[in-house]
């Protein structure tokens, strides 16, 4: 995808990475400086897991093709792009001011043997029509930004009133066929952009200011078949001390876990320091962790899970973060306290959580 650069001076944090994290004892130490919090309020949420394999997902519009399929790269279902064009989830309404997405990715393309022009991703943050996609043609809707993922670079370019606006990139090697998980932080105008553990982008201005943004779409070149899951959108700037502190009670959705699994996953080392950092300025702090599952799979199995989960978190926290076990008890609820019904993957997606609760 080709941008017209404009001057502009712009300050811009810049990292270079290659590949994924080894998985294992060490990886938490990886994420050290990983500052990422997950919105606390969920706007929308697809796993594709109602979606039949080889359907195109009843809640995303196109106007070119894919399907969902399964891969030996990553467990769980995924939204195959087979065409260029725009692809775009029905979030309907508009966002906050403060929002964060969250997707994970795996760039694939139609020609095995290429490696530069098939991992080519473009993914928009627009202010527009949801009835007219195509509304701005390649600067779709009246504002927004354009993000482009490539092989090696990472791009952003904002628009509005018809013209660019701040651009920039920062370096990142990718790797065909491997997963990786995208975050992008949005704060009024401020727009944060990780790879993995990587912030690659931190610009204070480059969103432009008086729009409400309401659109996320992907969209690829040609020669691209990239494949797309577990996609979040929530309301950011949770305000985690407060709720600690004030409200005695922090319900977390940036606690991250392997399907299945009591193992945590390193993208959440940034809610984990948030929390460990009230716990250490305040000494007297006693907290219970609770885990909740949904309601898939078998109860007894869950509720063991929800233990293992926040045993799982108590010793994530004194491990990589000093604080001591004997100020945290730990409990487990498995799927018996749901905050809705196990009804579709959204709901599902909140009754998975992780609460601090203040002793």
């Amino acid at each position: 995808m080709t941008k017209k650069f404009i001057a502009f001076t712009l300050s811009i944090l810049l990292f270079t990475t290659t590949g994924l994290i080894a998985q294992g004892v060490d990886s938490f130490k990886v994420y050290s400086k990983f500052d990422f919090i997950p919105g606390e309020k969920l706007i929308f949420f697809e796993d594709f897991s109602v979606e039949a394999i080889g359907d195109f997902p009843a809640r995303w519009n196109t106007n070119g093709s894919g399907e969902i399929i399964t891969t030996n790269k990553a467990p769980g279902r995924w939204l195959q792009i087979k065409t260029d064009g725009y692809y775009i989830p029905e979030t309907r309404g508009g966002f906050p001011e403060n929002f964060t997405v969250e997707f994970d990715w795996i760039p694939a393309g139609k020609d095995e043997d290429a490696e530069s022009s098939d991992m080519e991703l473009g993914f928009y943050l627009v202010s527009g029509t949801m009835s007219d996609p195509n509304e701005g043609g390649a600067v779709p809707g009246v504002a927004g930004n354009k993000i482009n993922f490539t092989k090696n670079t990472t791009y952003f370019a904002s628009y509005a009133d018809g013209e660019y606006k701040v651009e920039g990139n920062a370096d990142f090697e990718l790797n065909k066929n491997r997963p990786y998980r995208i975050s992008v932080w949005v704060q009024k105008q401020r727009l944060r952009i990780y790879i993995n553990e990587t912030k690659l982008i931190d610009a204070p201005r480059a969103m432009p200011a008086g729009f409400t943004y309401n659109i996320l779409r992907f969209e690829v070149g040609s020669a691209s078949a990239p494949m797309i899951a577990n996609l979040r959108l929530a309301a950011g700037l949770p305000d985690l001390r407060n709720k600690l502190l004030t409200e005695g009670k922090l319900v977390s959705y940036g606690i991250y876990f392997d399907v299945a699994s009591d193992k945590l996953k390193p993208l959440s080392y940034g809610t984990l320091k948030e929390i460990a950092q009230v716990l250490s300025e305040n000494p007297g702090l006693k907290i219970r962790i609770v885990g909740h599952t949904d309601s898939d799979g078998d109860d007894a199995f869950n509720l063991d899970l929800s233990k293992r989960r926040a045993l799982s978190v108590r010793n994530e926290l004194s491990k990589s973060f000093g604080i001591d076990v004997s100020r945290i008890e730990t409990d487990g609820k498995g799927e018996t306290q749901p905050f809705g019904p196990n009804d579709n993957p959204s709901n599902k997606a909140i009754n998975r959580r992780v609460e601090f609760i203040r002793l």
